[in-house]
């Protein structure tokens, strides 16, 4: 059964003019994917998320993470909460009618969220300052699927590309925590290794 993964950041400190600066350099790690490069969508939320939103935008043709985070500036404030969509690509089994199944890089969207450190109670001491939400885990588990050498390949691939991410924000944006999770108690990491072990 699938679960929804997720990357909590923290760093030594988060206070409301570091906020979308830390923000932009974790956005600046990420692998985009290649039709849709950069914000899709931003909102802003103030205090708690039963709040109404106090700004919101679509994107369509997606774009720049420092232009779209220049509107969030004016709404710049620790109790508030900026939500961002992006999309990156990911090897996913498409199946069309009889035909045998094939693998497609896929654009799959992914959330990130910068918690002000008075929004909803504190909430970043639990899901970190800036929460990346992946969704379901199956992309790096398929744990349903037969495998085969391509199939392989592709999980192998997929698990790479969220590795590389997780790693780069590690070296490069400054960060004094992280923890890739997901919202069961099966231990992730522990999933994930033994998909790479059969993988290798």
């Amino acid at each position: 059964m699938s679960d929804r993964l997720y990357l909590s950041i923290w760093f030594p400190s988060f206070h409301e003019q570091e906020m979308l600066t830390r923000l932009v350099s974790v956005l600046k790690q990420f692998p985009f994917a290649a039709q849709k490069v950069g914000i899709g969508y931003l909102a802003v939320h103030s205090i708690s998320w039963n709040e109404p939103l106090l700004f919101e935008q679509t994107f369509e043709n997606h774009t720049d993470p420092d232009k779209t985070l220049a509107l969030a500036q004016e709404f710049l404030h620790e109790d508030n909460a900026y939500e961002l969509e992006v999309l990156w690509d990911l090897w996913t089994p498409v199946q069309e009618g009889d035909l045998d199944e094939t693998w497609q890089l896929t654009p799959e969207k992914v959330k990130f969220t910068a918690y002000g450190a008075k929004f909803e109670d504190a909430a970043y001491q639990q899901n970190g300052h800036i929460q990346v939400d992946f969704g379901l885990d199956a992309p790096f588990l398929y744990e349903e699927v037969e495998f085969t050498s391509d199939v392989e390949q592709r999980i192998k691939a997929n698990v790479q590309k969220l590795v590389a991410f997780t790693s780069a924000v590690e070296r490069n944006c400054g960060i004094s925590g992280r923890v890739l999770w997901s919202d069961s108690e099966d231990n992730l990491a522990k999933k994930l290794i033994e998909r790479l072990q059969k993988v290798q």
